[in-house]
């Protein structure tokens, strides 16, 4: 709130209230869209509140605006606040990144403030994000990773996306993570979480994916830092264990694509 964009805050210069006003504009006229946008530039987050935040204002903005998107299409309330609250738990996660998560979730974030994406339980669903007839499976930081509560969010979106989007027809999941890397097998248990999510999918060849270290994402989503040396990490569950220790022994971790029918 220390940098709210009011019209007459000393923080708020010409260029970065152009540059507010072009974000929102920019990702309203995509209201419905669900592609992946370009990032905003990446803007010094030391220089103070209204620089450290411009795109989380940008997303506040917008709120209203996708919020009468959702109701245009039926979806309830619920569903919307679930989704949207994603925001929050980004925030938290570059809190306890020592703000070195923020740059990539500012253009993840747009998927949900343009009606791109929906987190029915478990799971977030990004319409048509793996090509014009896949949902895109996302798993946020939010809870345990039971098979009950996966089959119960692939449920919701099965009778979702046909109730809400008549005209959008889907006939896969698809997901592409490292939690689908087969070499997590090696390291885990039978009756893992994660086991049991990877059998879900058929994998794909394996392909490298431009711009993005699948040995950085693990290190962000499994411990949330980026500079902590290996050895220093922790090792209290069986998937931290497995990580340290695939990465000490000098292997790589990557990124796998699968999928399997609605």
């Amino acid at each position: 709130m220390a940098g709210w964009p009011d019209p007459d805050s000393p923080l708020w210069t010409p260029e970065l209230c152009w540059l507010l006003d072009r974000s929102i504009a920019l990702v309203r006229a995509d209201l419905g869209g669900h592609g992946w946008l370009p990032p905003g530039p990446a803007l010094p987050r030391e220089r103070g509140p209204a620089w450290r935040h411009l795109y989380v204002y940008a997303y506040l903005a917008l709120v209203d605006v996708v919020m009468a998107y959702h109701r245009d299409h039926g979806i309830a309330a619920a569903v919307s606040w679930a989704t949207l609250a994603d925001l929050g738990r980004s925030l938290a996660v570059d809190r306890r990144m020592h703000r070195e998560g923020w740059p990539v979730m500012q253009a993840w974030l747009t998927l949900h403030a343009r009606g791109g994406l929906y987190e029915l339980g478990r799971l977030q669903h990004h319409r048509g994000g793996g090509g014009g007839n896949a949902i895109n499976l996302h798993v946020p930081e939010s809870g345990p990773l039971t098979p009950e509560a996966v089959s119960a969010s692939l449920d919701a979106a099965r009778a979702f996306f046909p109730r809400h989007f008549p005209d959008e027809r889907y006939t896969a999941f698809i997901c592409s993570s490292w939690l689908l890397d087969p070499q997590l097998l090696d390291y885990l248990p039978e009756d893992s979480n994660i086991v049991a999510f990877q059998q879900r999918f058929q994998l794909e060849p394996y392909a490298e994916r431009d711009g993005l270290d699948a040995d950085v994402e693990v290190l962000r989503f499994v411990f949330r830092t980026l500079t902590t040396p290996i050895e220093a990490l922790p090792r209290r569950t069986a998937l931290q264990r497995a990580i340290v220790d695939h990465l000490s022994a000098g292997r790589h971790w990557r990124i796998r694509r699968g999928h399997f029918p609605i």
